[in-house]
């Protein structure tokens, strides 16, 4: 992050920051590859693994984040006037709407400065909102670009912004949130290899000497490739990828995909679904044991571009670099997860049978 002038901002570039990319991009390998490879070699257990480490490592994410939670919180936020560049609504609601805003920030005790922000703002009050008004924001001291309107400021602050005027600033003294370097997605991505790296390498005896994979192979349709999508179906799983230009986000796509896998297959139980950007993911039940799993059609599909989307624009990952979708029912009852990666952290978001949110965890 630059700015023209004022102090300078403090730097993220830590050891500590790089472990946690680390873990992170290790836990979103090491998770797809045990559903998948514990539904190949029926291991019930490395099944478990897969779908219970990603909410472990989220909760151990969650409360590391804890002491430094409460110094931000305790840090007194400053007041200042900032006058509106510019306001585009990012999407319709109901109620409240994203609002992206470009403002002009003047504090009191330094230079002025650019800014672009996202904050949901009620559809009734969208009208007070104009180009070159003033209004009164807070930021913390140390983080200038986490910059919040405040909607009801005190009478002191209210009257000043009626009378005040807020000169912009010129786009050479933008203030952004800390780009990270070429490290951080680098560990991230090694990360993420060496956990689906371990997964194989401990149970490729179980993959490749199993005299019954053969069996498998040939009871299962053959891999059917296209030039936009490749299916790979055996009696256990399935895994569809998609080629480039192509999203499972896109209308229709998750829903097509799900057809030709269970068309002329009855109700497929499954027991776990995992959906990224270019790969579906599915863990069948094994027919011979009883485990807590569901009719592969039941999902939701339409609702999961809404609650990517949701999880991507609305708990403080701007810039989303990866998303994962997780259909299972360990607890009992038909659970979707959401986990986003960013540069600001990882956020998640959980929504019930029918896609409705029902708990939600910002990053931080």
């Amino acid at each position: 992050m630059t700015i023209a002038t004022g102090p300078p901002l403090p730097t993220y570039h830590t050891p500590v920051v790089l472990a946690r990319r680390f873990l992170t991009g290790g836990v979103v390998g090491t998770s797809p590859a045990a559903l998948v490879v514990g539904g190949i070699v029926e291991n019930v257990p490395l099944l478990v693994t897969g779908l219970v480490l990603p909410a472990v490592y989220g909760l151990l994410f969650f409360l590391a984040g804890t002491p430094r939670r409460a110094r931000e919180a305790a840090v007194v936020p400053r007041t200042a006037l900032a006058t509106i560049e510019s306001l585009e609504a990012v999407r319709g609601d109901p109620s409240d709407i994203p609002v992206r805003f470009e403002l002009t920030v003047a504090p009191d005790d330094g230079p002025a400065y650019r800014v672009e922000i996202t904050q949901d703002i009620n559809l009734v009050d969208l009208s007070d909102y104009r180009p070159r008004g003033v209004v009164v924001v807070q930021y913390p001291p140390d983080r200038p670009w986490r910059v919040r309107i405040v909607k009801r400021p005190t009478p002191e602050w209210e009257g000043r912004a009626a009378s005040a005027r807020v000169d912009s600033a010129p786009g050479t003294v933008r203030v952004a949130a800390p780009p990270e370097d070429r490290a951080f997605g680098f560990v991230a991505l090694l990360g993420l290899l060496l956990g689906a790296v371990v997964v194989v390498l401990l149970f490729r005896v179980d993959l490749f000497d199993r005299d019954d994979t053969t069996k498998w192979l040939s009871a299962a349709p053959p891999p059917v490739s296209s030039p936009s999508s490749t299916t790979v179906v055996t009696s256990v799983s399935a895994t569809v990828e998609l080629g480039s230009g192509q999203s499972f986000l896109d209308k229709g796509e998750l829903d097509r995909t799900v057809s030709s896998l269970t068309r002329g297959g009855g109700a497929r139980q499954a027991l776990t679904v995992v959906v990224q950007e270019h790969l579906l993911s599915i863990v069948f039940s094994p027919t011979d044991r009883q485990t807590p799993g569901f009719d592969l059609r039941a999902l939701p599909y339409d609702r999961f571009p809404a609650l990517v989307e949701e999880a991507t624009n609305t708990l403080g990952v701007h810039s989303p670099r990866t998303w994962q979708i997780t259909a299972d029912r360990l607890t009992g009852s038909l659970a979707i997860r959401v986990v986003v990666t960013g540069a600001e952290g990882t956020a998640s978001l959980e929504a019930e049978g029918q896609g409705k949110v029902v708990r939600r965890m910002p990053a931080r």
